[in-house]
């Protein structure tokens, strides 16, 4: 079965840094683009960013220009490098897959930005 497992949240401080990691198993890794998405509290879930098989990406507004997205299909695991982070990014980050039409979703990890 597919299991999408998010790590590297945490508590930081804003301007600081974090790298989350998403490994994904039971799928054949590489031929699907595969996207972070992020849900504050009382608030919808949101796209943050999407990587294509050939690694063309896509951003929210929000995020451009401090945050990268990116895969290595040899470990089968999904990046996204968040830098210059403000108490606005604080939200639950979710990795996202559609597989054969079925969506696919991590349990997501934590990300508190606040001093």
């Amino acid at each position: 079965q597919v299991q999408l497992v998010e790590s590297g949240g945490g508590l930081v401080q804003p301007g600081g840094s974090l790298r989350l990691s998403c490994a994904a198993s039971g799928i054949i890794f590489s031929i699907y683009p595969m996207g972070w998405y992020r849900q504050a509290p009382g608030k919808q879930r949101e796209l943050v960013a999407q990587i294509t098989t050939g690694s063309s990406t896509n951003y929210a507004h929000s995020v451009k220009g401090r945050f990268t997205i990116s895969r290595d299909n040899a470990k089968n695991t999904l990046y996204l490098q968040m830098n210059s982070l403000k108490p606005e990014d604080t939200a639950v980050y979710y990795c996202h897959v559609d597989a054969r039409a079925i969506d696919y979703w991590g349990k997501g990890t934590l990300v508190t930005v606040s001093s």
